[in-house]
């Protein structure tokens, strides 16, 4: 399936039926008087978040969404039917924005969460409403009222308490597969994963957490360079950044460069980002030959306080007591907020 996380959408809620003028015409009753109904309401339109939906991709198709009008009063003081409000699911983790000011309408982020972005107009009154003592015979009523209508931004942040950082290669996806049931594509090339992973992993006894694979990113990616940043809004939410580092002997630069170099990128798209707790991975210690980019990664982490785990995917090496560690620590962040 696409993975699309950005959509702008187009919403128009129900006109409003008119009112009715009508008078009363039955047999041995003259001047029956008015009996005009009222015209009913249109259809709102509610953006309802729901887990199961990943992704933005229906929407993009159809961007355009207009409720039911309301129907018209009629005579014998029958109100006219309400437009039906029109529901439109959307992932949990959705942003409602408006595409004129960008002002933040709502966030939707618990399942179920409803949302009303447009009201339908309301219905006109017949013209029974009208009737006076010195007006016994009204022949008018009112007009339906317009439904509200805008145009909206929807950006989905995905919500997940780790997220996975680092340069292309640096075994994300690899770490993720193993920790979780997540199936990312795993090549020996960069750029392999182009979209978002979620993985659920269980942690013993803890409830578990959520953790998210996001592509990779190389120097140069608030310009755009690589796949630019873009998806770093969906790790904005997470309680956690796990940097993963390739300590392999074959991996390309430094390992404090390469680390830096990502909290460069952070800081770039956004200072409060670089904020959030962090923690390390050197990742392929089965490979590292004479271990000095281990230990010198070892011995950054120390001097930043970074917590430090050496890991190796494919063996197993180090990973349960990473498991262990990220279970307690979202534990804790969470009910410090």
């Amino acid at each position: 399936m696409q993975f699309v996380d950005r959509v702008k959408i187009y919403v128009k809620a129900g006109d409003g039926g008119r009112g009715c003028v009508s008078f009363r015409r039955e047999k041995y009753v003259p001047r029956g008087g008015p009996n005009g109904g009222d015209g009913g309401r249109g259809g709102h339109i509610i953006f309802r978040a729901s887990k199961d939906i990943n992704t933005l991709l229906d929407i993009k198709y159809q961007q355009h969404y207009r409720a039911e009008k309301g129907q018209h009063g009629m005579g014998k003081d029958m109100h006219g039917k309400n437009g039906k409000d029109m529901f439109i699911p959307v992932p949990v983790g959705t942003l409602v924005k408006d595409a004129l000011t960008e002002e933040i309408l709502t966030d939707l982020v618990k399942e179920g969460q409803e949302f009303l972005a447009v009201k339908g107009g309301r219905g006109g009154l017949g013209n029974t409403h009208f009737k006076a003592p010195t007006r016994q015979a009204p022949k008018f009523a009112q007009p339906g009222e317009h439904g509200e209508e805008r145009t909206l931004n929807l950006e989905l942040k995905l919500l997940a308490d780790v997220g996975l950082i680092g340069l292309p290669n640096a075994g994300k996806s690899t770490l993720i597969s193993v920790v979780s049931s997540a199936k990312p594509k795993i090549a020996d090339y960069p750029f392999t994963t182009l979209v978002p992973v979620l993985g659920v992993v269980r942690a013993g006894r803890s409830k578990g957490f959520v953790i998210a694979d996001i592509p990779g990113m190389i120097e140069g990616a608030h310009k755009g360079t690589g796949l630019g940043f873009q998806f770093l809004r969906h790790v904005e939410r997470t309680s956690i950044l796990l940097h993963l580092v390739d300590i392999s002997e074959g991996a390309e630069g430094d390992p404090v460069r390469n680390l830096e170099k990502i909290n460069q990128e952070l800081k770039l798209y956004s200072p409060l980002l670089l904020g959030k707790p962090q923690a390390v991975v050197g990742t392929k210690t089965d490979i590292i030959g004479n271990g000095k980019k281990l230990d010198k990664l070892a011995r950054y982490c120390k001097r930043k306080k970074y917590d430090f785990f050496p890991v190796c995917a494919v063996t197993g090496e180090g990973i349960k007591k990473l498991i262990a560690y990220l279970g307690a620590r979202v534990e804790e962040l969470k009910k410090v907020s």
